[in-house]
């Protein structure tokens, strides 16, 4: 994974780490042992979800860049989807508090959103190789040509 992907990951799961352990603590106090638990099963939902997700669409932007945008909208659809199958699994469950869980769930993927938004706003990623031509040609894009 090239340095910025790395560094993009690294301010998205951050954010949502330190939002996840006070969820974890407010819920450990509002709801005892099994509201913490909640939380803490649903900041690791969001990491690994998100995490994988941003892994798949930087490798797919480096190999199909002309599918990113199509990839980038089937990913998010695809990531609520797994989301929602996964909460309606758990819905009942007496291993941790289901409301805790799906709090924390939402609080979290919407850190995670806002991170990576900002982490993508402040990247400073060229889209041109400045290395490809020093003699007055025009410079190449980086990324596949159809």
């Amino acid at each position: 994974m090239p340095s910025s992907d790395a560094r993009i990951l690294a301010q998205a799961a951050v954010p949502t780490a330190v939002v996840g352990a006070l969820a974890a603590v407010v819920s450990g106090v509002v709801a005892g042992g099994k509201g913490a638990i909640g939380a803490v099963v649903g900041t690791l939902v969001v990491i690994v979800f998100m995490g994988l997700g941003l892994y798949m669409l930087q490798r797919t932007a480096k190999s199909f860049p002309q599918l990113f945008q199509m990839m980038g909208l089937m990913l998010y659809a695809a990531q609520l989807l797994l989301l929602v199958i996964f909460v309606a699994l758990f819905k009942n469950t007496t291993l941790f508090n289901p409301r805790a869980f799906a709090i924390t769930l939402v609080v979290a993927t919407l850190v995670w959103i806002g991170a990576q938004t900002r982490a993508h706003m402040k990247a400073k990623i060229l889209y041109v190789d400045p290395d490809a031509s020093s003699s007055g040609d025009k410079p190449e894009k980086t990324g596949r040509s159809s």
